[in-house]
């Protein structure tokens, strides 16, 4: 089940820390209807030919109980720019490493704060232990360790 915008927000408010989603710092012009648009954290250049890691601006810490998968936005998508790397585990925590692949025909610059990557975040059911891995507290562009 993809969460919704209303249940996005629930549980960013909640209370109970079993379920609660941490959206950091979170802006309601990103929320959208079944996903949130993650912000770029600095200014980069995704030069054509070439895969670009772009922090994401905001911190995420997801609860053992959701997942997520990102996908490029339609305005780079259009672009040319691929999207690499989509996929979030449950209970990860850190800033995103959105890895932007552009195969357009030209250079594309990228702003601080514009909208590049949409979040989709799904229930996991019967979970059992979440993600205890070498990217767990991030901070900027991580290269592959």
């Amino acid at each position: 089940m993809i969460l919704s915008a209303h249940e996005i927000v629930r549980r960013i408010k909640s209370e109970c820390a079993q379920e609660r989603l941490v959206i950091a710092p979170y802006s309601a012009e990103c929320q959208q209807p079944a996903s949130y648009d993650l912000r770029a954290a600095e200014d980069i250049i995704l030069s054509r030919g070439t895969c670009t890691l772009v922090p994401s601006l905001e911190w995420v810490e997801l609860p053992v109980d959701a997942a997520g998968t990102l996908r490029c936005r339609s305005s780079l998508g259009r672009r040319g720019v691929l999207m690499g790397a989509g996929f979030i585990d449950p209970g990860f925590r850190g800033q995103l490493t959105l890895c932007l692949t552009n195969m357009g025909g030209e250079d594309i610059a990228v702003r601080k704060n514009d909208r590049i990557v949409q979040m989709i975040l799904h229930e996991v059911r019967n979970w059992s232990e979440g993600y205890s891995g070498r990217y767990q507290d991030s901070s900027g562009a991580v290269e592959a360790k």
